[in-house]
């Protein structure tokens, strides 16, 4: 039996930094002592943005684009993915609400350039979450591929008018 995410009780606090720079100063989130305690961590999987588009289309995986509103707006969204932005106080609590609402599919996080997926993905699976994979090579490519972009994967408008029922259908109303 799988044991369930929640984000009361008591909590962990996690420093987040991606590649040495503070992401807006520093962001602080917690995990509670139960999913901390849950285990050891099931090991963070990286597929390449192929692969995540592939699975994100046939239902296979939960694709989290991490970025800031920003980054969305100049580039798009990967077509497949939910915006959730990582500084936002509420970041971690709906990564917990995704876990629990699709228990058997693995969450997926896509950056720029996979830096900043890749650090959340190995800190929160240190901290016991599960089934998380990172998209390292990003929407921009880098040293672990060519990127989202690059390969000429499809895109939709990082607005607040197309992420919105985006949001809508996977977390509900």
């Amino acid at each position: 039996m799988r044991p369930q995410v929640t984000t009361s009780g008591p909590t962990r606090r996690v420093l987040l930094a991606a590649g040495g720079l503070a992401v807006s100063g520093a962001l602080a989130f917690a995990l509670p002592r139960a999913l901390a305690q849950a285990g050891k961590p099931q090991g963070a999987g990286i597929m390449d943005a192929q692969s995540a588009h592939e699975a994100a289309g046939n239902g296979e995986i939960i694709l989290v684009d991490i970025r800031t509103p920003q980054e969305w707006r100049q580039t798009g969204i990967g077509e497949g993915a939910i915006a959730l932005d990582m500084r936002a106080p509420d970041f971690v609590r709906r990564l917990v609400d995704l876990r629990n609402a699709y228990p058997d599919r693995k969450i997926a996080l896509i950056c720029r350039t996979g830096n900043r997926s890749g650090y959340v993905v190995n800190t929160l699976t240190e901290q016991g979450f599960p089934g998380l994979l990172d998209v390292a090579e990003g929407m921009a490519g880098g040293p672990n591929g060519p990127g989202w972009l690059k390969r000429g994967l499809p895109v939709y408008p990082g607005t607040p008018e197309e992420i919105a029922p985006r949001l809508e259908e996977v977390f509900g109303g």
